[in-house]
């Protein structure tokens, strides 16, 4: 009998009711850095593939794959040419049809990431704008103004780049005179569409279609909360104080605007014409957990990444208040609480936890970067810390590499550098390539296992041939261990699915809670904390006989 990509489907469907991404564990891959099948230095989709038995033995419900679609790679994918189409440096769209397949026959769910605040610069629309005249219709996919000034020779307001610089870019026109000015919330390469467009609205649901078509489970949408930009582009000037959005949602005019929640809702009717319950997550960078929730309800985004939980400080009484937040927000609106500590744009939580200097979101650390972190104290919190996020009732998500206890790479040389915030801060800012380096698999091989040519994108550390893959699965010890047994407990507990009930008398220094059938207790204080009776099942790091050491958590079975 032949095995279809339909057979795969009907053993991927939930119960009504019980839609799989309400308690999911999602793997990000970023793939450049994932594993390179090529050897060219690049991670690709048959790397992908080649490692799906592992993610399967690591416990994933599903992964997410951060933009592989054909890109001149500017922003490492997230300047799209073409949304169809595989990049060559990724592989083909029939490398993608074999990982989709081979993932569903493991049954892992797919997630493709898709980027529809801005195209790249080379995308067929945007060159045929630079060809036609302001006012057509070709412009009128993208953001284009007339300058200010005297010839139009300043920009139509004084926005600033997330990327550094400014917002603007001036074109020479056909005639080779200087024209309008078009809008790049990032780089310049990366203009952005005008979602008043109608035309630009047709064209993400048909390319929605295209890949639910080929049998993916969902999206994660870039840049959510953009999109919809205030009537007038007024001026603003970010609060320096303002959080990741420079300001409250109701003041800053391209982030988090009102009518971005109509787009939501048409590609909400467009999953919901295929069957397995097909989902979309929001990146929503949001002042409130509460604003967050919004782009979560029932005819909208089916998750939203929970960045109030991944910024929060290492503090017990920060954290039950974020937790508990959540958990009342989210179910507000009828949808799960997610949680994540790490992915491609911030500082590794193995290095963020233990950082003693502000460290705003983006900016990255590098070589003279304030307040380093120690190692073993960022290891020892980021253990304690997952193993505090997995007990959680919800969805989580997971970074590649985390489960390796990998830290950001702090000392990558300067000229080796890729990230366009470090070049448009003229090297003020070190941005994420430090938490994007290739991961190791073999400690004895070629770039560690990501390829067997040795050839990689960016450098990695020396110190990676100590937390390879082969030499932490089978150390009981390890880190992997720790995330392979805190995902089969998670399974089998289902705790994904529970409800939480907070623990009193263990003092503010302390993180406790009941979920079903288990007992879990944070240590955030100086001193150790008394342990209940039970049976100990899983422990962040070692205990001082009866006794819970500083960060460190454990879980208990409940009597």
């Amino acid at each position: 009998m032949t095995f279809t990509q339909e057979d795969a489907r009907a053993d991927l469907v939930a119960a009504p009711g019980s839609e799989w991404w309400r308690t999911a564990v999602i793997y990000q891959i970023y793939p450049r850095s994932f594993a390179d099948a090529s050897g060219d230095g690049l991670g690709d989709l048959p790397g992908v593939t080649a490692h799906l038995d592992d993610l399967k033995d690591l416990g994933v419900d599903a992964i997410w794959l951060s933009p592989f679609q054909r890109s001149p790679q500017k922003d490492a994918g997230y300047d799209v040419a073409d949304y169809r189409d595989v990049d060559p440096i990724f592989g083909t769209l029939a490398d993608f049809d074999a990982m989709l397949a081979g993932a569903h026959e493991r049954g892992i769910r797919v997630i493709v990431d898709l980027v529809p605040n801005h195209s790249s610069d080379q995308h067929v629309w945007f060159q045929e704008a630079l060809k036609a005249a302001p006012g057509s219709p070709e412009r009128a996919r993208y953001i284009f103004r007339d300058g200010t000034g005297e010839n139009g020779e300043l920009p139509p307001n004084n926005w600033e780049s997330v990327f550094g610089g400014g917002m603007w870019k001036r074109v020479t026109e056909a005639d080779g005179t200087p024209g309008q000015w078009y809008l790049h919330i990032f780089d310049e390469t990366q203009p952005d569409f005008d979602w008043t467009n109608d035309e630009v609205r047709a064209e993400f649901r048909d390319i929605l279609r295209f890949w639910l078509d080929r049998g993916v489970d969902g999206f994660r949408v870039d840049v959510a909360h953009g999109l919809i930009k205030a009537e007038g582009l007024p001026d603003f000037t970010p609060d320096p104080d303002g959080g990741s959005m420079g300001g409250d949602a109701d003041e800053v005019p391209y982030w988090g605007q009102p009518g971005v929640h109509e787009v939501w809702r048409e590609w909400h009717e467009v999953l919901a014409a295929y069957d397995g319950d097909r989902a979309l997550c929001a990146e929503a960078w949001l002042p409130t957990v509460a604003q967050t929730a919004l782009w979560v309800r029932p005819d909208e985004m089916h998750q939203a990444f929970n960045f109030h939980y991944l910024e929060t400080a290492w503090d017990a009484a920060a954290l039950r208040d974020v937790i508990g937040e959540s958990l009342a927000e989210y179910a507000a609106v009828g949808a799960p609480s997610t949680w994540v500590l790490s992915n491609h744009d911030v500082v590794r939580h193995a290095s963020r936890l233990a950082l003693t200097a502000e460290n705003p979101q983006g900016a990255g650390i590098g070589p003279k970067t304030p307040g380093k972190p120690d190692p073993v104290k960022g290891l020892h919190r980021a253990r304690a810390a997952t193993s505090l996020m997995l007990a959680l009732p919800g969805s989580s998500y997971l970074y590649q590499g985390e489960e390796l206890g990998l830290p950001e790479v702090i000392d990558l040389p300067d000229d080796a550098r890729q990230d366009p915030t470090w070049f448009r801060t003229n090297g003020e800012r070190y941005g994420r390539d430090g938490c994007r380096v290739p991961i190791p698999w073999t400690a004895d091989a070629p770039a560690y296992g990501f390829n067997t040519t040795g050839e990689s994108w960016l450098p990695q550390p020396a110190e990676w041939a100590d937390l390879a893959r082969d030499v932490q699965v089978d150390d009981p010890s390890s880190t992997l261990t720790l995330y392979r047994s805190l995902l089969a407990e998670r399974r089998a507990r289902n705790l994904g699915a529970g409800e939480l009930e907070w623990l009193d008398g263990y003092g503010d220094d302390v993180v406790a809670f009941r979920n079903g059938s288990l007992l879990v207790i944070a240590n955030f204080g100086d001193g150790a904390v008394e342990l209940p009776a039970g049976e100990v099942l899983i422990a962040s790091g070692p205990l001082d006989g009866e006794r819970l050491p500083t960060d460190t958590t454990v879980w208990i079975a409940a009597a």
